[in-house]
């Protein structure tokens, strides 16, 4: 078995807030328009993959 340590994780959104340097608002306000970067709803929670979210990036700029 792997160490907790080594799993991958999905990132939360001030995690994405944090990278992109957009406000929390903002990204809720993306979802909800369907815009931004891919993302998922796990139960109440909205989670980013770090891969799927820096290809986003890189194919926005």
């Amino acid at each position: 078995m792997e160490p907790v340590a080594s799993i991958d994780r999905l990132w939360t959104v001030e995690d994405v807030s944090h990278y992109l340097g957009v406000p929390v608002k903002t990204l809720y306000q993306w979802k909800w328009r369907g815009e931004g970067p891919p993302v998922r709803k796990i139960g109440r929670h909205l989670r980013y993959d770090p891969a799927a979210l820096k290809t986003w990036v890189n194919q926005a700029a």
